[in-house]
């Protein structure tokens, strides 16, 4: 072989792994967008936006599902740039976000073309909620389409129940679901929400839900009722409902953060892996709460509010 024929050859192969790299480098990562909603609850309940940059912090130091980055959000930003190629968008707040944020009409439309181009969807406790003046008569609702189900609280077409449970103890209903690697069944003292709706056939999930965890609930007659829930969207998106954790504290525990976890990885189209997220949580007063443990009762103000 002639020398100036090695020396292509070498530059092609240079050439073609300057060009490999090059594609790993521009490569962008995964992005997670947490939108932080109002919340009037008093310290150690709810916790919205230490729960948000709780989360970010979980997300950005995942051990084994490595490179995501997430943005915490305390409005809904202005520019719909900032939301451009977003994998999948988190909330945490006192009822649905968008509803409860300026301009609601605006913000569902945004949502529904993101969600269009098959972005993922994951509301986290009391952000699962909406109520009577949020929907359709018959409870008609985008979420419903975009998550599986809500909580209605003070709805007409439906009732669900937010209540202190002492004892809960919440099941994976669905093992072989991605969201549900890697953690097991646990008990704690929280306020899963109970009696969640589903849709207008008889409460029943629609196709493509699948119910994730549920619990024996209300004890004094308990039924099994479904405090998790996933969809795989027909647009190719898909969206999670979680109805807890109501106490801040509760972020402490392993199994219930590992489920939510997994469920912004797999409704951001990322694999779950074998074991579940793995994570090391730092204290939880490191993300500026109102207080890590809840007030007592002597001490907490008269609200309306589950």
């Amino acid at each position: 072989m002639k020398a100036t024929t090695v020396l292509a050859t070498l530059l092609a192969a240079i050439s073609l792994a300057s060009g490999f790299a090059f594609a790993q480098a521009d490569e962008t990562p995964p992005r997670v967008a947490i939108v932080v909603g109002p919340s009037t609850h008093p310290p150690g309940t709810h916790e919205v936006a230490a729960g948000g940059r709780l989360m970010k912090f979980c997300l950005e130091n995942m051990a084994n599902v490595p490179g995501v980055k997430a943005d915490v959000l305390y409005q809904w930003p202005r520019d719909p740039a900032v939301l451009e190629g977003v994998a999948t968008v988190v909330f945490i707040g006192d009822i649905f976000p968008p509803m409860r944020l300026p301009d609601p009409p605006a913000i569902l439309a945004q949502l529904d073309a993101m969600m269009k181009r098959g972005c993922g969807i994951v509301c986290v406790h009391y952000a699962t909620g909406l109520r009577a003046g949020d929907v359709g008569e018959n409870g008609e609702h985008p979420l419903l389409g975009w998550m599986g189900g809500y909580f209605a609280t003070g709805c007409n077409h439906h009732r669900s129940v937010a209540k202190i449970f002492r004892e809960a103890t919440v099941t994976p209903a669905a093992p072989e679901h991605p969201v549900s690697r890697g953690w097991r069944e646990f008990t704690f003292d929280d306020e899963p929400y109970i009696q969640n709706y589903f849709g207008p056939d008889g409460n029943k999930l629609s196709a493509g839900v699948t119910a994730l965890a549920t619990s024996m609930l209300p004890p004094e007659a308990p039924q099994r009722e479904i405090v998790a829930w996933g969809i795989q969207r027909a647009d190719g998106g898909r969206g999670v409902g979680i109805v807890m954790p109501h106490y801040y504290r509760n972020w402490k525990l392993e199994d219930l953060r590992r489920m939510i976890l997994n469920s912004i990885v797999w409704t951001a189209n990322l694999e779950v892996p074998a074991q579940g997220v793995q994570t090391t949580l730092p204290d939880l007063a490191v993300f500026e709460p109102g207080g890590v443990e809840p007030l007592p009762p002597a001490a907490k103000k008269p609200k309306n509010q589950p």
